[in-house]
């Protein structure tokens, strides 16, 4: 009997590899196959993949390369590269689901299952709205030396600034995308197939997003791991991946355009010298957009678990 029927065949979003064949070895082996993926198979496969067109272009492999790994001056070049390797991740996930639990990778965009258009592009409307009050906060408050802040002179707009623009414009939306794939799509699903409570699905992999960004300061980790809380809950209250993707697209927006205009890029990337400033701009967002998108799901009616199974009849043996 598949799990499913056992837990009356409507699931949330966090215990949906329940649907498939179950056995307690399943998330684990996977989340084990995402972090090996996550730290080596993806990023060495698009840097192969970057180096052979580097080398179509005529361009000098070696230093452009070196270039491109270098976060103390982030390129365009190394910006698109970090997209592209954590879009990559998307596709990675969905082998993880199909191979190992035995479901449609469509489970990980929506209990539907599949990304529900209509509501992602109303959760886009509400981060613009709470877009909108993070940066009114943010001006009002000390700068937050992390790439967020309202302070300084407009920076000149070179061609450099225009590939900068174009790799936001064209990548960031699928990063973002891909991370939330990983750590609110498939870890929220290892998670809670372990275990039946959200919390464990919420803080567990807000917990890796934070860790994932590596060394910073513990204003700026709290910053990440509050955001990956928020996220986490949008995606157990609201059905899918869609809320999160909205505001991880928006937020991404907001520290790329105003680093682009004001400050450096590498200001977002190696974000040092945090302080607890940083804290009342995320949760200005985070807080206000978990608000209205639960509002606007309520009175929607919007779907937050599965459809129970319809059972087919055994076909008659002869």
């Amino acid at each position: 009997m598949r799990a499913e029927l056992m837990e009356g065949g409507r699931l949330e979003y966090h215990r949906l590899q329940r649907l498939g064949p179950w056995a307690w070895w399943r998330p684990v082996v996977g989340v084990l196959g995402l972090l090996a993926a996550f730290v080596v198979v993806v990023p060495f496969g698009v840097l192969a993949t970057f180096t052979v067109g580097i080398a179509a272009s005529g361009a000098d492999v070696t230093s452009t390369v070196d270039r491109m790994l270098d976060t103390d001056k982030v390129t365009p070049l190394a910006l698109a590269y970090l997209n592209v390797a954590i879009a990559a991740m998307i596709p990675v996930t969905w082998l993880l689901m199909r191979s190992l639990h035995g479901l449609r990778p469509r489970w990980l965009a929506s209990v539907l299952p599949r990304i529900r258009w209509g509501w992602l592009l109303a959760c886009f409307g509400l981060a613009v709205v709470s877009l909108l009050m993070t940066v009114v906060v943010s001006a009002l408050l000390p700068a937050q030396t992390d790439g967020t802040e309202l302070s300084g002179s407009l920076n000149d707009f070179t061609s450099t600034t225009r590939d900068f623009l174009l790799v936001i414009v064209l990548l960031t939306p699928l990063q973002a995308a891909g991370e939330e794939y990983v750590f609110r799509g498939y870890l929220t699903q290892a998670f809670g197939g372990l275990v039946r409570s959200p919390w464990l699905a919420v803080l567990g992999p807000a917990l890796l997003f934070a860790l994932a960004h590596g060394a910073q300061d513990p204003p700026v980790f709290f910053d990440r791991f509050a955001f990956g809380v928020v996220a986490g809950l949008l995606v157990v209250w609201t059905g899918g991946l869609e809320a999160g993707i909205a505001m991880h697209v928006l937020n991404n927006f907001l520290a790329f355009g105003v680093a682009l205009a004001f400050g450096e890029m590498a200001t977002v990337l190696n974000p040092t010298g945090g302080t607890w400033w940083s804290l009342p701009v995320t949760l200005t967002q985070s807080l206000s957009f978990l608000g209205l998108t639960l509002l606007v799901a309520r009175a929607t009616g919007l779907r937050t678990r599965s459809e129970a199974p319809v059972l087919e009849a055994p076909r008659p043996r002869v």
